[in-house]
């Protein structure tokens, strides 16, 4: 009974351990999640006014800039995959490269070649673990996103863009990243970054006609001057949901684990508890049966 009630007071012990560290890293991501909706927040407004704006001068314009005119055969398709440097975050890694499967095996099936960008160190090492090839990885700021990660993959993006496909460019460009839609619900999205495509409004309410522009200088230069910066806000707006989906979804597999720590806790308590009345109960009919035994040694006599 000794050996057992020492067993359950280690696991006792163990778990509040565990507790407090999960218990703090709950704090740490649930004060990092304000910061991080607020970056998402500001950066939003400006994505999508970057956007119409493109959107706005491909529609109105005759201009063959290669950025926003669909290739007759997409051949080769440039695959982003967002997810996390680190781990304890629940599904939140796993539910994107999932999501990045099933375009993989979409993509193949209509007979395009994929080719890969990572970001994230769970990206890469799945990749690595599986020997499969990537073209180039991006790690070390994904729960703090830096907007130099940006520009620098956006520069990689549109320059394998700009190359011909006999020189091993490619034909599109697909981001997959989780999208934060609340505390609760993280959802991995697949978003056509280039070719361009001219869809803003998410539902008839928000449909508007696109303003009508003069343009000053050329249309061509005016696209090359705001397609970098569309590219550049785009990624870097994906690079944001991601971060603050990552913080949400940790401060929530974080607190299930604390809840879990505190049930195990309670059960070891009680058992605990049950093993030392067991080891009471048992030394108190020892004592009493020495007695027993004594009385009746002196009644012989």
């Amino acid at each position: 009974m000794g050996a057992q009630l020492r067993v359950y007071r280690q696991r006792i012990s163990s778990a509040k351990t565990t507790k407090k560290i999960t218990r703090a890293m709950e704090l740490i991501s649930a004060s990092r999640i304000a910061k991080a909706q607020q970056r998402v927040a500001a950066s939003t407004p400006y994505t999508k006014a970057v956007t119409r704006a493109v959107s706005a001068v491909a529609t109105y314009s005759d201009e063959d800039h290669p950025l926003t005119t669909q290739p007759e055969q997409i051949r080769k398709t440039a695959v982003v995959i967002f997810t996390s440097d680190r781990g304890l975050a629940g599904a939140f890694s796993t539910n994107v490269l999932k999501e990045a499967e099933q375009l993989r095996t979409l993509l193949e099936q209509e007979g395009k070649e994929v080719e890969y960008y990572l970001v994230g160190r769970k990206a890469v090492n799945y990749f690595k673990f599986r020997k499969r090839e990537f073209k180039k990885e991006w790690i070390g700021s994904t729960d703090l996103p830096e907007f130099e990660t940006a520009q620098e993959l956006a520069s990689t993006l549109t320059e394998a863009f700009l190359t011909d496909y006999e020189e091993g460019g490619v034909e599109e460009i697909i981001l997959v990243g989780n999208h934060f839609v609340s505390m609760i619900s993280q959802d991995p999205r697949t978003t056509r970054l280039l070719p361009l495509e001219v869809v803003e409004a998410e539902d008839e309410s928000e449909a508007e006609l696109y303003p009508l522009y003069e343009f000053e200088p050329e249309v061509d230069q005016v696209l090359d001057a705001l397609l970098p910066v569309y590219i550049e806000n785009r990624i870097f707006n994906v690079m944001l949901q991601s971060a603050a989906s990552e913080h949400a979804a940790r401060q929530k597999a974080m607190k299930s684990a604390t809840d879990n720590a505190d049930k195990l806790i309670q059960d070891f308590t009680r058992l605990a508890n049950q093993a030392r009345q067991a080891e009471i109960t048992q030394q108190i009919s020892e004592i009493v049966g020495g007695a027993d035994a004594l009385g009746n040694t002196d009644q012989d006599n």
